[in-house]
């Protein structure tokens, strides 16, 4: 999948490879900053640790879920990601739940001076794309009650939201 960018150059939108494991390390900690810059609770941070282990942690879950990582690639160099896995539901999920083949979008971050270009759109195209290939009914993604932006995109492709998540600071 390739998409010429306003200066003609050539972008594309491959499967992960570790080459690229920097990169994504930089788009996690550009999102993680953005995020904790919008947390009116200030309960987000950037641990010590981040930059050097979530990009880790979200592979291994990509990995151990059936998942995929996709790159958007321009000059040598990735300026978005998208992860996606398949949920696993227990047992108890069945209880009160049809518990559908439901892909999740674990992560996406497209870097702050290509957005609003188009490559956030191919990305969940492609993730969809995959989520098709595998059969799964649904796709769910959790965004943070405070990211207007996201909801705002995610709202385009037909995203709506089923379940919210309230919280109330009691101390």
């Amino acid at each position: 999948m390739k998409l010429n960018n306003r200066e003609g150059e050539c972008m594309k939108i491959i499967e992960y490879e570790e080459k690229y494991l920097e990169d994504v390390r930089d788009l996690l900690v550009e999102l993680e900053e953005y995020i904790v810059s919008i947390d009116e609770d200030h309960l987000d941070q950037v641990g010590k640790d981040y930059r050097e282990k979530m990009a880790l942690v979200d592979l291994e879950e990509v990995k151990n879920n059936n998942g995929k990582c996709y790159l958007a690639i321009e000059d040598g160099k990735a300026i978005g990601v998208i992860m996606g896995i398949i949920r696993k539901w227990e047992e108890r999920d069945y209880l009160d739940y049809k518990c559908p083949k439901n892909g999740v979008v674990t992560e996406l971050i497209v870097t702050k001076k290509t957005r609003s270009s188009g490559v956030g759109t191919l990305l969940v195209d492609k993730m969809e794309e995959y989520f098709k290939e595998q059969d799964c009914e649904y796709v769910s993604i959790d965004v943070f009650a405070y990211n207007t932006n996201a909801l705002k995109f995610y709202s385009k492709f037909g995203y709506h939201p089923r379940m919210i998540n309230t919280i109330r600071k009691i101390k």
